[in-house]
């Protein structure tokens, strides 16, 4: 049984509040975008779960995978569940802001689920998905969605990006999330993330901002040249996906784009 796992960026990130339980409130936009990682168990004769990695190999170790973790929360309250083989295959780049590693966890509960027909419902596996990360809620949904609280607070938006063209660029820099959330002040935003999606996408470069591009280009101007370039480029509206350090554009169809990144940039055009 096979699933192909998507993942995300943010249009928008704001930091709220720090909560007494050491996470941050935020309020940040979902959007689903169509890259995919692969996903497939199969039985084994092994006495335990095995993960088997290809593609781009996410740092650490098996142990601490999404896949396995899914797996392992599912063990404790279903003790009897055999022992698997997964298959993983990456192609969304690790730690890259967008959200690959929680939608593998995400998609491995659902298809764990279903391989195992174990009856669970949405609510049941967006509590498993919480469990793993604050990102993998949204993926049980998988639709552009407001986040708030740690980002396990969804709101269904009617928004869509189908008519324009859209650039990925990874420089392969490692951003360290606690780093990146240390470095904000939060506030409560001036203007709801909802108020500026729904308005025409020309009037997102002057009021849709991801707080964490501070602190990060100042600490990677790399990654602020990313931006730069993609406008430069001709890009309608450009931004840092999560706490980094992948950067998107968003372009017209008809513009005929072409990368000018280095060749060890992982770079995607959807």
């Amino acid at each position: 049984m096979i699933v192909f796992p998507n993942c995300k960026i943010n249009l928008g990130l704001q930091i709220v509040n720090k909560r007494a339980d050491g996470y941050h409130n935020i309020e940040t936009i979902f959007y689903p975008i169509p890259l995919h990682d692969a996903l497939e168990v199969v039985p084994t004769t092994s006495p335990v779960t095995t993960l088997h990695i290809t593609g781009t190999t996410p740092p650490g170790n098996n142990a601490d995978n999404s896949c396995v973790l899914a797996y392992q929360l599912l063990k404790k309250d279903f003790p009897t569940l055999p022992a698997i083989a997964i298959h993983l295959h990456k192609a969304i780049p690790a730690g890259a802001g967008l959200g690959g590693g929680s939608a593998d966890g995400a998609f491995a509960l659902q298809l764990y689920n279903q391989y195992f027909s174990l009856g669970l419902n949405q609510q049941q596996l967006s509590h498993y998905a919480l469990s793993l990360g604050s990102d993998c809620p949204f993926f049980m949904l998988n639709q552009p969605c407001i986040g708030k609280g740690r980002g396990e607070l969804l709101e269904n938006i009617k928004l869509s990006l189908s008519e324009y063209q859209m650039v990925l660029v990874n420089p392969g820099i490692h951003v360290n999330t606690g780093w990146a959330f240390s470095k904000i002040t939060p506030a409560l935003p001036k203007v709801p993330l909802k108020n500026i999606v729904t308005s025409p996408i020309s009037t997102w470069k002057q009021l849709l901002i991801n707080e964490f591009e501070a602190p990060v280009f100042k600490q990677h101007p790399a990654i602020k040249h990313i931006k730069q370039t993609l406008y430069q480029q001709g890009a309608i509206y450009a931004a840092m996906s999560g706490s980094g350090s992948t950067v998107f554009g968003i372009f017209n169809k008809e513009d005929h784009w072409h990368s000018t990144f280095p060749p060890q940039y992982f770079v995607k055009q959807i």
